[in-house]
């Protein structure tokens, strides 16, 4: 008897019963993604003021993160991870507290990392694009390795204009794709739960 019970506790769950239960909660998803696609909206309304935003979390997500760093210094067992991991978080920290106290100039820095960093992926892509020439999507990888470099060139040549805005443009542009990602989730749960 008691083993009956021990192992219908601990059973582990099948596919089906994990979607039967985000079927359930459809409407919730299609509510989720549709608040998103509101806050992408908004952001759009504003890029500047969603490239501030940007910038706040992620100054505090450094703080709360060189925070954390420091906590785990204090519990090191040796000298050296201890300086390690504490002076790591501190400048995380510092970091952060930067970001928070200066946010014009923090989103200039992020900006112009954001740049530089599409530039290299595209350049990255393109020459893995022609490492496998043999297949057949190579075509494909030098056009997008192309078209990010040129995105990232974009950034750059405007900088540090573009740091008033493109954070809070990259920040609506993924609010409103992934807003529309949850609810087409949502909607093809509910037509399959209407199947059948």
């Amino acid at each position: 008897m008691s083993d009956t019970i021990h192992s219908s506790v601990i059973a582990p769950h099948g596919l089906g019963t994990g979607l039967a239960a985000l079927r359930q909660r459809s409407g919730w998803i299609i509510a989720f993604g549709a608040v998103l696609v509101g806050f992408g909206a908004l952001a759009f309304s504003s890029v500047f003021a969603a490239t501030l935003v940007s910038v706040y979390f992620v100054g505090l997500s450094m703080m709360a993160a060189g925070l954390a760093e420091m906590i785990m210094g204090f519990q090191a067992k040796s000298w050296t991870r201890f300086f390690l991991w504490v002076i790591l978080g501190a400048v995380y920290a510092v970091a952060g507290v930067f970001a928070v106290l200066n946010p014009l100039l923090a989103a200039g820095v992020l900006t112009l990392v954001l740049g530089a960093s599409l530039v290299a992926t595209g350049l990255l892509r393109i020459f893995l694009a022609f490492q496998m020439r043999a297949g057949s999507a190579w075509l494909w990888v030098v056009v997008s390795g192309a078209i990010t470099g040129m995105l990232g060139c974009m950034i750059l040549a405007q900088w540090p204009a573009s740091s008033l805005y493109i954070l809070g443009l990259f920040l609506s542009i993924d609010l409103v794709f992934t807003g529309v990602g949850w609810i087409s989730l949502g909607m093809a749960l509910r037509s399959h739960n209407h199947g059948n």
